[in-house]
């Protein structure tokens, strides 16, 4: 791992009620593997009576079928390569894995997990994770992953 960190960050994602969709994903290279530094989903809800959405953070075993979303260096002065890819807005659900982590959060608000340092998640080289998420009303959403490559 060089230091150079990495964030994918996409639009605006319209949820569905009552639909599990998968938000954002990341992936690696077969020989490239990446911590995930933090993650976030953010809200843009008007109802305060709202149900929470639920939000997982999945390892996921298939890409499913999503929009190309470029992944951006936080420090562009940096000058080795992104290894990262990412996609968001599943029209076909990628296959769910492993549950890394699983929130309510009020579709008013956000939530962002930064991880303790030597505590972060791996994407493994090949793997893929994704956020998705299942609300009870329609609500659209930001989601991010912050990677260190």
């Amino acid at each position: 791992m060089a230091r150079m960190f990495v964030v994918a960050a996409a639009q605006e994602v319209a949820l569905v009620s009552g639909t599990a969709k998968t938000v954002l994903q990341v992936g690696m290279p077969s020989n490239h593997r990446a911590p995930i530094i933090r993650w976030g989903v953010f809200f843009d809800g008007q109802s305060v009576t709202d149900e929470p959405v639920q939000v997982r953070l999945l390892r996921q075993t298939s890409s499913g079928t999503m929009t190309t979303l470029g992944v951006q260096k936080l420090d562009g002065s940096i000058s080795e390569s992104v290894q990262s890819v990412a996609q968001y807005n599943a029209s076909a659900e990628p296959t769910a894995g492993d549950l890394i982590d699983a929130i309510e959060v009020h579709p008013q608000t956000g939530y962002e997990m930064i991880y303790p340092l030597m505590q972060e998640p791996i994407i493994n080289g090949g793997g893929r994770v994704g956020i998705e998420c299942t609300s009870s009303s329609a609500v659209n959403v930001r989601p991010k992953i912050v990677l260190e490559e």
